[in-house]
């Protein structure tokens, strides 16, 4: 039971409930989602299964893409749907024209500040603890990027736009602070992961479809394989020997002449195709070392 689901989470769940629901419906107690998505944002959740858990620090560095639906002239204190309305505006001199000017500055490298409804920690307290008990507390920027965002179409005080980002983009946070710079308050109406990764939501499964196919016996027809989602990092086949040594934790000596462009990860793999480990290439003599058995 090793590898990764692609679910279509539906809006109103939790990521948290989700993985639940499958550990309970595999019976893998090893189970974890890749990137948490609101409760009332749908779409793209990756569900990491057995060994496939231990990869989710390689997912989580992948592009997202959200379709976002953006109401103008109101602001909530959640950033999105679920808050109360602390503010309203003017949205009647706002055209495409001058929402595809404050669009800009949200283009590329950013900086933001996370929502006080996350999960972000703050002395060691989720921030959302502390929002929901009245607290508010300065919190520092971050740096995100925005790959790519494009307005979808404006359809009064509706904005939807399709946006490409960085790990640690909060999308509410986007749209409030598109709100502020228009003058007229924003909020998150409606968010849908359309890709993570290499997954992509025409791909998904939904929750039904998956216990469906757990009752039929046929549910590793939706399982990822765990190195569907390395494929940046090359590949490296090994000996006999050079597997026991890395089920073992020890060295291989080095196949190629390392440089300053050469990658310092590689997929090893075992002479009958087996997917064996993660190997980190040692900066002073070049060796290559396990840093992620999967075997």
């Amino acid at each position: 039971m090793d590898g990764i689901f692609n679910i279509n989470k539906p809006a109103g769940k939790t990521s948290f409930s989700v993985v639940a629901l499958i550990r309970r419906l595999t019976g893998e107690r090893r189970t974890g989602h890749a990137g948490t998505l609101d409760p009332d944002a749908s779409g793209v959740l990756p569900v990491c299964l057995g060994q496939g858990t231990r990869i989710v620090e390689y997912l989580m560095h992948t592009r997202k893409t959200y379709r976002a639906g953006v109401e103008l002239g109101k602001a909530t204190d959640t950033h999105d749907s679920s808050g109360k309305t602390i503010y309203q505006g003017d949205i009647s001199g706002i055209d495409v024209n001058k929402l595809e000017e404050a669009l800009e500055q949200f283009r590329g490298d950013i900086e933001q500040v996370p929502p006080m409804y996350s999960a972000v920690k703050y002395k060691g307290q989720p921030l959302y603890r502390l929002a929901r008990a009245g607290i508010a507390v300065q919190r520092k920027s971050r740096k995100a990027t925005i790959h790519r965002l494009e307005l979808l179409s404006w359809q009064p005080p509706l904005a939807t736009m399709e946006i490409e980002c960085s790990k640690g983009t909060y999308i509410r946070a986007l749209a409030n602070d598109l709100g502020e710079g228009l003058g007229c308050g924003a909020y998150l109406k409606t968010l849908v992961r359309t890709r993570y990764g290499i997954f992509d939501i025409k791909d998904a499964v939904s929750i039904e479809q998956l216990e469906d196919a757990i009752k039929e016996g046929d549910w590793q027809q939706y399982l990822y394989p765990i190195d569907s989602v390395l494929q940046d990092i090359p590949a490296l086949t090994v000996d006999e020997d050079e597997e026991k040594a890395i089920k073992t934790g020890s060295l291989i000596k080095q196949r190629e002449k390392a440089n300053k462009d050469s990658q310092r990860y590689r997929r090893a793999y075992s002479r009958d195709g087996r997917f064996l480990a993660i190997l980190i290439r040692d900066k002073d003599n070049g060796n290559w070392r396990p840093k992620k058995v999967l075997i």
